[in-house]
């Protein structure tokens, strides 16, 4: 029944056809199970292992990687290769996506407890009245028409529409569904208010909700999927994972490689299509063959194999370094989104406050004889600790409170009239609440107040263990006073009452609201000297006025207290006893904003990212807090900048549009709410961060591009998330953004040496094939110059330091190509260009100069002229000086093959910045990069001079006049980056006019999916 909650009992109890004094029959629950089915969250069909395995390799990058270790391994059998050479290349690619994919598959199986932790909040019995008789059953056998009953502590076991009350008041605590932060009142009456919104269904207990006072009986309307958390679980069924922007232009870069590799392939095998008949091949066929596999291995040159993995590795270094932050990260791939978030969706209630009601304010009456007739005292402390001080008004600490008449009588009726328990949790190490947070707030306050007629009380507190001092005042007044009877809290009076017993006197406390409390009081006690004096007009208006500022202006929630000397012997109270009472003080209390959140949130503007609080507390309560914050200064009002979820609903499209560029602040909202809030700044290419804490928070958490949930949040929010936030502490994004925009940088530095570094091993045999010169390297030597350079320094460029000023630039777009056009044409130079091949760029050329050099000029060479190493493939064919012999010689190649290794280290200590010189910003700044390149060097030796090695590879061991020759090729790549890296300081870069389409080269810039 979805619209329970505007129709009258009457009405619920006949759509049903039940009986409240009988409930259910058996023949009427076995129908109502059969039309409404049962009361559980049905079981989602689990993607099978097999299948998340397999979804690992559905990425087109992965996809080249396994087709080129295919055809190499199919290559390497036709021509009849066997052992270790034949299967290395494709068994490391294969082992590298193994790897990669196995990450994956752990990430992903991990999202799927969310669904599961919802469940959780089923409750796992319920008082159900059927056939006349109550009896307790599991929650999962309730249906519609059922009648139940509930009280204090019972979670709610299904959506119940209210019938009949049996205490003055019900109040539930839905934080966990809507986000509101003090318990919400319940009653019978039907709601008129259309659209209505879960605040509004005042009659409606909703499932995995508590009852934290009274108790009732009500009927359940709903059940499983059909209820307020069933609702929840849909949301998140249909809101899909989010692809992050570095996957996106990672997709787009492995669709440009795989356009650049078939280009390269058919290029080099049409260019030598003449060369297909060459004696040397022995046969057109045999030629054709022969330039099919110096296309492969070109292609497989041109392809970073440890791009997936490195990337992996990058992210989870910095997912480490983000733990020590106490931002800990259960996604992987949002560890960048962090560095372009534009938007932070932050959930008000245990986000920004600290979602434990505290006393802030206390007025009492000094002294009639003085003008200013009211004292007000501060009082600090945020939490539900009993640690924090009071002070009066101008700031100075009240050293014993307890010594003051009026705080010493405060802190006795809080502690007295009160049904809440404060305990300490040790397996937590936080205290925790049982009741209301306002009653609990008070008996914090009496422990902040302390006990009378000891000097050293406040030191001798501090003494007690944490257990100990959780209650230990109120557990002194509790043992001096004896409960002889108790009026309840009810609707129309708006206060309790308590009557207590002690030595031979008999005394009433009393609470409430403050306009119910003072109405009834005829005498106040004053603070000086602990006198009572009668309260006159002037009096009560001057307290009325206060309590309209503090309600009011400071938007706290104020309860006043009161006392009243009983007679000897009274055992009972009635409602006339609730009269001439002595006022004895006010207190204003509220869910205080965290400390840190104002400077936190003024970094992320300064950072260019926008904060809107979202809240399901009421528009006056948030906007309050938010100038608590101090973070919205800069607007001069709220208007234009905050509207409730009803407001905004009702706007047209185009002014909703121009709300969302200016909100600030979202309020009354509900789940639903939330992610329609997420996928609106979405459509508008917004970048959004959503934190939260409840249940209610999950579907937009699951939503938003990177969803952030407390660390002492529900288990749901945390399982819908991809980061958490350990310590709950909203300045932990700050740090956690600054680290993802460091991460981002890193890992973009990373993909543009691997990239670059490729482009010289595609030179060296385009170049050899277009000049008609020897094969440079062996495709074994490309493996390993792979292996050596793509891994260990690729890796230690993500331990590169953060910016200093990485928190004060504007977020990245999410378009933002990982290689931009001035960025493509500094490879060209150090790295070459896939489509100039005639244009030789450094890294190429000196490869292949050095393959050269050794052939023409190198004295342990054969010196031949450069003509005689062009035709090298008709030697066998015609006379010559010098044996043929000569072109299977191992020098050249581990000559050409060490000058690629040591040019892309160098080319590595070029990518510690993007722009910044090696004069700025050193080698040594990263020890682990100059670390990777020194053991990168010792294995290139090893190779070259271990025996066994050596042949594996194809190498020999080089003289130092050939290691000179190599340093004198490789140095100059430094210089010509420094130069580069001058211009782009300078802006030069982007007025360069010699332009590259980029819709030619690189991936195109995409729009957000809708």
């Amino acid at each position: 029944m979805e619209d329970a909650y505007a129709r009258s009992v009457s009405e619920v109890l006949d759509f049903f056809e039940v009986d409240p004094s009988k409930g259910l029959s058996d023949s009427q629950v076995a129908r109502h199970a059969r039309l409404f089915g049962k009361n559980v969250l049905p079981e989602e069909k689990r993607t099978s292992f097999w299948k998340l395995v397999l979804k690992q390799f559905d990425d087109l990058l992965v996809k080249i990687l396994i087709a080129a270790a295919l055809v190499s391994f199919v290559l390497a059998v036709v021509n009849g290769e066997t052992g270790l050479t034949a299967f290395l290349e494709p068994s490391v690619i294969l082992m590298i996506l193994a790897a990669n994919a196995a990450v994956g598959v752990i990430t992903e199986t991990n999202a799927e407890k969310a669904l599961e932790e919802l469940r959780a909040y089923q409750a796992d019995v319920a008082t159900v009245l059927r056939n006349g008789c109550f009896s307790i059953l599991p929650a999962t056998e309730l249906v519609p028409g059922d009648i139940v009953e509930v009280s204090v502590g019972c979670k709610v076991p299904a959506d119940l529409r209210m019938v009949e009350m049996f205490s003055d008041q019900l109040r539930v605590d839905q934080a966990i569904l809507t986000g509101e932060s003090c318990s919400v009142e319940k009653e019978l009456a039907c709601t008129l208010t259309t659209k209505a919104v879960y605040q509004d269904k005042t009659n409606i207990l909703f499932s995995g909700t508590v009852v934290v006072s009274g108790r009732a009986r009500a009927i359940v309307v709903g059940v499983g999927a059909n209820t307020a958390m069933g609702s929840i679980r849909d949301s998140m069924l249909q809101t899909g994972d989010e692809v992050t922007p570095l996957k996106k232009k990672l997709d787009e870069f492995g669709t440009f490689l795989a356009k650049v590799i078939a280009g390269i392939c058919v290029l080099v095998w049409v260019v030598n299509i003449g060369h297909f008949r060459d004696p040397a091949h022995g046969g057109f066929l045999q030629g054709a063959i022969h330039y099919f596999k110096i296309a492969v291995a070109l292609a497989v040159a041109a392809i970073p194999e440890g791009l997936p993995a490195v990337v992996t590795t990058c992210l989870a270094l910095g997912t480490k370094r983000m733990a020590r932050l106490n931002a800990i990260v259960r996604s992987l791939p949002s560890v960048e989104t962090l560095g372009c978030t534009t938007v932070i969706c932050s959930d008000k209630t245990g986000t920004l406050t600290t979602n434990m009601m505290s006393v802030s304010k206390i007025c009492v009456a000094h002294s009639v004889h003085q003008s200013a007739m009211l004292a007000e005292y501060s009082v600090s402390g945020t939490t539900y600790a009993p640690e924090g001080f009071i002070f009066d008004n101008g700031g100075m600490k009240l050293e014993f409170p307890a010594q003051h008449p009026c705080l010493l009588q405060i802190a006795m009726c809080s502690a007295l009239c009160n049904e809440s328990v404060l305990q300490y949790n040790p397996d937590k190490g936080d205290y925790e609440k049982i009741g209301e947070s306002t009653e609990v707030a008070l008996r914090v306050l009496a422990e902040k107040v302390g006990l009378p007629g000891f000097d050293s009380m406040p030191s001798a507190l501090n003494m007690l263990s944490k257990h100990e001092r959780a209650s230990y005042c109120n557990h002194y007044w509790e043992n001096q006073f004896k409960k002889v009877s108790i009026l309840e809290f009810s609707r129309d009076r708006k206060m309790m009452s308590v009557l207590y017993s002690r030595k031979n006197m008999e005394v009433m406390f009393s609470k409430g609201a403050p306009e119910s409390i003072i109405s009834r009081c005829t005498s106040i006690l004053c603070n000086d000297d602990g006198s009572t004096v009668p309260l006159t007009t002037n009096m009560q208006a001057e307290l009325e006025a206060r309590l309209h500022s503090l309600a009011g202006k400071e938007t706290l929630r104020c309860l006043a207290l009161a006392l009243k000397w009983m007679p000897l012997g009274q055992q009972t109270l009635s409602l006339d006893d609730e009269k001439d009472l002595t006022f004895i003080g006010m207190v204003g209390m509220l869910d205080p904003p965290r400390e840190e959140v104002k400077n936190a949130m003024l970094s992320c503007m300064s950072a260019g990212i926008r904060v809107i609080v979202v809240t399901g507390d009421n528009k006056s309560t948030a906007e309050s807090l938010c100038r608590k914050i101090g973070a919205f200064d800069h607007l001069v009002d709220f208007s234009g900048h905050s509207y409730t979820a009803s407001e905004f609903e009702q706007l047209s499209a185009l002014q909703q549009t121009l709300a969302l560029q200016r909100m600030a602040l979202f309020t009354r909202v509900e789940p639903s709410h939330k992610r329609m809030l997420v996928e609106a700044l979405q459509h508008q290419n917004e970048v959004v961060a959503m934190t939260g804490d409840g249940v209610n928070d999950a579907p937009a958490l699951k939503k938003a591009d990177i969803g952030i949930a407390m660390g002492s949040g529900t288990a749901v929010a945390k399982s819908a998330s991809d980061m958490v936030l350990a310590d709950d502490n909203f300045a932990s994004i700050v740090a956690a953004v600054a680290e993802g925009r460091a991460i981002y940088n890193n890992t973009k530095q990373f993909i543009r040496y691997m990239i670059s570094s490729n482009i010289g091993e595609v030179v060296c045999i385009f170049v050899a094939a277009v000049l008609g010169i020897p094969d440079t390297l062996a495709p074994v030597q490309l493996l390993w110059v792979n292996l050596v350079t793509d891994g260990l320094p690729a890796t230690a460029i993500g331990f590169n330091k953060q910016d200093s000023d990485v928190m004060r630039a504007k977020p990245r777009k999410v378009g933002e190509a990982v290689v931009t056009g001035w960025l493509f044409f500094r490879y060209l130079v150090i790295g070459d260009a896939y489509f100039y091949p005639c244009a030789a760029a450094y890294v190429g050329l000196a490869t292949v100069a050095g393959f050269i050099w050794w052939f023409v000029y190198a004295d342990s060479g054969p010196k031949l002229p450069y003509s005689e190493l062009m035709t090298f493939d008709t030697c066998s064919t015609r006379e010559t000086m010098y044996p043929c012999s000569v072109f299977e010689d191992r020098h050249p190649s581990t000559v050409s093959m060490t000058v690629l290794v040591v040019v892309e280290m160098f080319n590595a200590l070029n990518n510690l910045s993007e722009n910044q010189s090696l004069l700025v910003i050193p080698p040594w700044s990263n020890l682990w990069l100059v670390g990777s390149i020194i053991l990168t060097m010792l294995l290139h030796i090893l190779i070259l001079y271990v025996h066994p090695l050596s042949v594996l590879f194809s190498v020999t061991p080089l003289s130092w006049a050939e290691w000179t020759v190599v340093l004198y090729l490789s140095f100059p790549v430094l210089i010509i980056d420094e130069v580069l890296k001058f211009f782009s300081r300078n802006s030069c870069g982007m007025r360069f006019k010699f332009r590259l389409r980029r819709a030619e080269l690189l991936p195109k810039r995409e729009m957000r999916d809708k």
